[in-house]
């Protein structure tokens, strides 16, 4: 059940978080932290799947918007956490960093396994927002569905063209993170300081932002919700590349903080939506493979770019255009064929 595996994949990240303080190597570390990213992706998939089962599709995208909040909220919390440690334990700071983060979301596993359900039949409820006439009837008697069924997520053609709507996300908006700091430093010659600040307000605003959008598609639709959110993120991109002024830093940084976690909030709505309640996780599952992609791919072509233009304007660029894409895809992504 989603509890469990939250719960386990929550104690395999607490536990290598701590881990990586005791690295004596990199290959040691290297291990560590790639332990932490199976960990955190085990924890993440079901966590923003928990929406789908929990709410009426009419509610969904808020809800999830919730979930996503914590995203933004984590990455406040440690930017504002972490520099007092360094600074406190010196040139082993990063080691005590690390305890303390480790030990946090251990606390968390333990959390998450007393408060949360995997679904609201374990408590005897209906999905908030479905009353009980039009609760769906019992499942006829036959083969039991469960989540673990792929076929019944790979064998639907929306939820591949889901993927592929997701894939453009994780493309584009990689590229903006991981080029944000160096483009501010190494060629606007603004200080490592005024980008870490920058970049916090980014973190502060993006955690209302699945919320904000995750309202948006429950009124406007999944397909033009997602549509809208591609397009601020892809003006974000466009804006910091070419006004290369204060102005256009903090307006492309606001832009992207209350965009920023919008294509995944509408995307796990969105797979629940398509796959019903049951198979929400591994709809969601599924679909982010397409966005590992398109993340890996991200920042290789984006240093690639960066190398031969000797400038990074040309990659946030291609960062915008891959974004508006991004929305034209969305405007062709059909309503699921039942309302689950």
């Amino acid at each position: 059940g989603t509890r469990i595996v939250i719960t386990l994949a929550l104690f395999l990240l607490g536990i290598t978080l701590i881990l990586t303080g005791l690295a004596q190597s990199f290959g040691y570390a290297l291990s560590m932290r790639f332990l932490t990213g199976l960990g955190n992706g085990a924890a993440y998939v079901p966590a923003m799947a928990l929406g789908s089962v929990w709410f009426a599709m009419k509610r969904r995208g808020f809800a999830t918007g919730i979930v996503s909040g914590g995203i933004g909220a984590g990455t406040l919390i440690s930017g504002l956490l972490v520099p007092p440690i360094l600074v406190a334990y010196g040139g082993e700071g990063w080691r005590y960093a690390w305890y303390i983060l480790g030990a946090i979301a251990l606390v968390i596993a333990v959390v998450v396994y007393s408060l949360i359900r995997s679904r609201p039949d374990e408590k005897g409820l209906l999905p908030v927002g479905v009353s009980e006439k039009d609760a769906p009837p019992p499942a006829p008697s036959g083969p039991k569905v469960t989540s673990l069924q792929w076929s019944a997520v790979y064998g639907m053609s929306s939820v591949w063209y889901l993927g592929l709507v997701y894939f453009f996300y994780g493309f584009s908006y990689i590229i903006y993170m991981t080029f944000f700091a160096a483009y501010l430093v190494k060629e606007m010659g603004h200080t490592q300081a005024y980008a870490g600040g920058l970049w916090a307000l980014v973190g502060g605003l993006s955690t209302f932002c699945g919320i904000i959008w995750g309202h948006i598609s429950d009124r406007l639709g999944r397909s033009r919700g997602a549509a809208l959110a591609y397009f601020v993120l892809g003006l974000s991109y466009i804006v910091y590349a070419l006004i290369k002024s204060e102005f256009g830093f903090y307006l492309s940084a606001v832009m992207f903080g209350l965009t920023a976690w919008s294509i995944p909030t509408i995307m796990a709505a969105a797979a629940g939506d398509f796959v019903g309640p049951r198979l929400a996780p591994a709809g969601l599952g599924f679909i982010t493979l397409f966005f590992g992609i398109g993340q890996a791919l991200g920042p290789a072509l984006g240093g690639y770019l960066a190398d031969i233009s000797r400038s990074f304007t040309v990659p946030f660029l291609v960062a915008g255009g891959i974004s508006l894409a991004g929305m034209v895809a969305s405007l062709y992504l059909k309503k699921p064929s039942t309302q689950q």
